[in-house]
């Protein structure tokens, strides 16, 4: 064949896979701007374009889903999840509000899952405090401990988890450890080599590995999850790692977080959400602990919100936007990462216009500070129409808090970006309890009287070349 031949060859292979790879974006991306983003990539780039969409653009794990029979989930008709009074109270036994109630139905209509009351949750500051009780929950387990995490760091706070697990493992109980794929590798020698020395069984989410090629910087596994014997559960922003022992100064880097110890029925909710991950890791499905009973007195009603790139895509979004749109008096917002989509903006605008008070804490230095530049690109949008934003000092605060009106809570692992929204696989527990929100309102305003509010004139003002740069940052904000 003469290198004419070939060039032909080339062009119509070329054309094969851009037009294969770009239809395959066009009929299965759900984000438009993604969808031209990824055809574009497949038409300029020869051969490259269709490969790279091919290595990170496609969503394996609902394929997976698919595989194990677990996206068949029927939604129940509106007010189905309604008929047990139990969910219909506040913790003080106070009947939810209107307002609240058609949130809910927000809720019961995208996860089918009913609120559980009987719950009872207590924040926990930093790894001063949830460390050691995370660890003595392991230390007392009987029967199951499940640990789900995204990073889990090869160091000294590290190793004594790991040596929990095992003298748990060697007392009989069964241990399973989940770790996202790509958050192992924060640790340059990660830890499933001390899980796999000391006969702990552990999956890895989503593992990056060459053959079969499997690349992906993407659907992240992001949640953090303990649950022990069906009795206790924790879950918040918090990974495993000194990073988080902020007081003692064990990292040069410290992270403030909450994380969050919960005992109740809603623990069987988390359950199911550990067994679903295990399951898409190739696992068989741990067994299930018996139920938490109700507790006697109230307590708080709770139902748990997953998000990811499968049947639950855009979930926690469209219950946070019903909740701001259900506002009456204030909103407040607590978040490492705050790029929310243009829907989410909207409705932080019409709250503001309409009277309610939204405030918004970020870091004042941010451990990504591209995001941090993208985020002062759009914090004008919501400034002008008086939304509120504080920017706290260092040390780092990676907390994740939402509160509205001082009787709904949403804890849990999003950040309010698209990562977090679109891409990683997500878990938050939503709270319908004056009580515990009132504490999370507390906490906003302590932290906020030690951070300085920013103006619209400082973000307005800025000089134009750190206008253009967090412009450019802001225009790759759907892949930061």
């Amino acid at each position: 064949m003469t290198l004419t031949d070939w060039s032909g060859v080339l062009v119509t292979l070329w054309l094969l896979f851009a037009v294969y790879a770009a239809g395959h974006a066009l009929l299965s991306r759900r984000d438009p701007r993604t969808a031209w983003g990824w055809i574009a990539v497949c038409w300029l780039f020869p051969f490259a374009g269709p490969a790279l969409y091919f290595l990170f653009g496609v969503n394996r794990i609902r394929t997976r889903a698919l595989r194990l029979g677990m996206e068949a989930r029927v939604r129940g008709p509106a007010g189905a999840l309604h008929e047990d009074d139990v969910r219909n109270r506040l913790g003080n036994g106070e009947a939810i509000p209107m307002w609240l109630e058609e949130l809910a139905r927000t809720a019961d209509r995208l996860t089918d899952l009913p609120l559980l009351g009987g719950n009872r949750i207590e924040p926990l500051h930093c790894g001063e405090q949830a460390y050691p009780r995370m660890l003595a929950a392991i230390e007392d387990a009987k029967a199951s401990i499940e640990l789900a995490t995204y990073i889990f760091d090869n160091d000294a706070t590290g190793l004594r988890f790991v040596d929990a697990l095992a003298c748990a493992k060697e007392r009989g109980v069964g241990v399973r450890v989940l770790i996202d794929g790509f958050g192992q590798h924060y640790s340059l020698r990660p830890i499933t080599g001390e899980l796999r020395r000391r006969g702990i069984d552990y999956a890895v989410f989503n593992p990056l590995r060459l053959l079969p090629p499997s690349l992906h910087l993407n659907l992240r596994n992001h949640r953090k999850l303990l649950l022990v014997d069906g009795q206790v559960g924790f879950t918040g922003g918090m990974n495993i790692g000194r990073r988080h022992m902020v007081s003692a100064g064990g990292a040069s880097a410290p992270a403030v977080d909450v994380q969050f110890e919960i005992h109740g029925p809603v623990l069987a909710q988390l359950a199911q959400v550990f067994a679903d991950d295990w399951r898409l890791c190739g696992k068989p499905a741990p067994p299930r602990p018996p139920p938490s009973p109700v507790a006697a007195r109230p307590g708080a009603s709770c139902r748990v919100l997953t998000d990811g790139p499968n049947e639950d895509f855009d979930h926690l979004a469209m219950v946070i936007q019903a909740a701001i749109s259900a506002a009456r008096r204030e909103v407040l917002i607590m978040t490492p990462y705050f790029l929310p989509p243009n829907e989410m903006i909207a409705e932080l605008q019409a709250a503001a216009l309409r009277g309610v008070e939204v405030q918004v804490i970020l870091p004042e230095k941010n451990n990504l500070p591209f995001v941090h530049w993208a985020t002062r690109n759009m914090l004008g949008e919501l400034l002008r129409f008086g939304v509120r934003v504080w920017y706290q000092p260092l040390p780092f605060c990676h907390s994740k808090l939402f509160v509205v009106d001082g009787a709904y809570a949403q804890i849990g692992t999003a950040n309010l970006d698209p990562r977090s929204l679109k891409l990683n696989f997500e878990l938050a527990v939503e709270i319908y309890d004056r009580a515990f929100a009132q504490t999370l309102s507390t906490h906003f305003n302590a932290v906020r009287s030690k951070s300085r509010e920013v103006s619209l004139e400082e973000i307005t003002g800025r000089p134009l070349p750190a206008r253009l740069r967090d412009a450019l940052f802001w225009l790759f904000s759907p892949y930061l």
